[in-house]
């Protein structure tokens, strides 16, 4: 049987992945001392700057809080947050991110852009790269000032704030996958995969696993991506087979196949003991943060004198990097072993041996994944096995 890779793809794929395994080792390290920075150094000021910012603002455009329509929003707002004051507050998150984001950004661009582009991976131009930059950084601020207001308004004015927030919060987990078609939407432009033979063959296969789904739809990735993917978005009436364009060129009709039967078993998995456990653990999570608040509170810290400090968020983030880099090991052993599982699930959904292996080699290739990457890699939270152990697994009668 060929070989995976020729020793000259072997070389390119370890000089492409060599950097980001450096990253693996190093970034851990690089986050905790940022944290320490920012909480030691960074927080007074910052929180001088955001009051500073936010009081300049309120004398500009203080007009809108008494003007007809916008009223009712500041309104709103001085109700979710108890007072005045979210102003600071979100500015103060806002420019912990900036900083954060700024720091980054030279490790940013040569991750994402340089070395994709020296490896053949990306198509991204300079600007398609900073616009799909600026719409991440975006949609990340507006989740932030959504977590600012939610977590540390409910935080400043009810007691048990944790149970409040988080109830709703794990019940919305439950269903928020419903989402998954048109969140994707806003990074890449999608059209249904035309009829004929492959959507016919598609339509065929999950009648065959008693699947129901809305749509087959093209993602256009190749606008800033090589890549092939195929995944599944969406429950119930909003379930969506998604392709890219590049699996499209890439691919064989068969080997296109048998990638949506193996992103089937996804869709067959038992969910709801996960979404249950991710409820309870986001409950645990909201508890720890109020616990943490509190200690703040009463210690002092950065002069914070009650619960819902916003200054404490550098030190909430630190919990959740802490707490996520304990548990990624654990959540990559489960997650390979349901990537073993859908392999098996795809080879008896089409029954084709032969189209299941060269599909996973020629997404080998093409996504150029290394077949042995290091062992503590892997077990530091992989989400798939090596592309080796699986291609082994598969040839074993």
């Amino acid at each position: 049987m060929d070989p995976l890779f020729t020793p000259e793809q072997l070389a390119e794929i370890h000089a492409y992945h060599q950097p980001y395994y450096i990253r693996a080792a190093v970034d851990p390290l690089v986050r905790v001392g940022l944290s320490v920075l920012l909480l030691s150094v960074l927080v007074r000021p910052v929180y001088r700057g955001a009051t500073a910012a936010a009081a300049a603002l309120e004398r500009r455009f203080g007009v809108l809080r008494t003007a007809p329509v916008s009223r009712a929003f500041f309104a709103a707002m001085d109700r979710l947050w108890g007072e005045s004051g979210w102003g600071a507050a979100i500015l103060f998150a806002l420019f912990i991110d900036l900083a954060t984001q700024l720091l980054y950004a030279p490790a940013t661009v040569w991750f994402f852009y340089v070395l994709e582009h020296r490896h053949g991976l990306s198509n991204f131009t300079p600007a398609t790269f900073a616009w799909t930059w600026f719409k991440g950084t975006l949609v990340n601020a507006l989740a932030l000032t959504s977590l600012v207001v939610g977590l540390y308004g409910l935080a400043r004015r009810v007691r048990r704030w944790w149970w409040v927030l988080g109830v709703p919060v794990a019940l919305l987990m439950l269903v928020a996958s419903a989402l998954d078609p048109y969140r994707s939407r806003l990074y890449y432009d999608q059209t249904p995969l035309p009829d004929g033979p492959l959507r016919s063959s598609i339509t065929a296969l999950m009648r065959k696993a008693d699947i129901a789904f809305a749509d087959v739809v093209v993602e256009k990735t190749s606008v800033s991506s090589k890549r092939v993917q195929a995944y599944f978005a969406g429950q119930g009436p909003t379930r969506t087979i998604v392709l890219n364009d590049v699996i499209l060129q890439e691919l064989s009709p068969d080997e296109v196949l048998a990638a949506v039967a193996h992103e089937a078993a996804h869709v067959s998995e038992p969910r709801w003991p996960g979404r249950i456990a991710s409820s309870f653990a986001l409950l645990a999570l909201l508890f720890l943060i109020d616990q943490l608040l509190r200690l703040a509170a009463r210690r002092g810290w950065w002069g914070v004198q009650r619960v819902g400090d916003i200054r404490t968020l550098p030190l909430v983030s630190l919990l959740v990097f802490l707490l996520i880099a304990l548990a990624n090991p654990i959540a990559g052993a489960f997650s390979r072993e349901r990537e073993r599982e859908a392999d098996r699930y795809g080879l008896r959904l089409t029954g084709d041996r032969d189209a299941f292996r060269r599909m996973l080699v020629k997404a080998a290739r093409v996504n150029k994944m290394d077949p042995e990457p290091p062992r503590w890699v892997v077990l530091k939270g992989m989400s798939h096995p090596p592309i080796g152990e699986r291609l082994a697994t598969l040839d074993t009668p």
